[in-house]
């Protein structure tokens, strides 16, 4: 059966997390995660977008595999897999995927409304 996982679940089965809509060609799962910290990753096709946008949680992003155009606080820059991107509460940032690929994000802290 898939769900979400529960806050503070030590063990989380990937194969029973339930995917979700992160947008149209974005696929979300939503990992492991306490009230200080979130584990999420992102799916995209070629093409998605992940609108420009701002949070107050800081978030660190792991490029698992493809190809992304990231903007962040009005900078671009295209990033590839093995690289590591830091965006801070409330600074402006969006990509757009150039290679079909995965991006793993950590929030701090976690996103409730990637579980409400």
């Amino acid at each position: 059966m898939l769900s979400y996982p529960e806050k503070k679940q030590r063990w989380v089965e990937y194969a029973k997390c339930v995917p979700g809509p992160g947008g149209e060609g974005v696929t979300r799962r939503v990992l492991a995660f306490t009230d200080s910290v979130m584990c999420v990753e992102n799916r995209f096709e070629k093409g998605a977008v992940g609108s420009l946008h701002s949070h107050p949680h800081t978030q660190i992003t792991y490029v698992v595999s493809g190809a992304f155009e990231f903007t962040i606080g009005g900078e671009k820059r295209v990033v590839r897999t093995g690289d590591t991107l830091l965006k801070e509460d409330g600074v402006e940032h969006g990509c757009v995927c150039l290679e079909e690929g995965v991006l793993l994000d950590v929030f701090a802290p976690m996103r409730e409304d990637f579980v409400s």
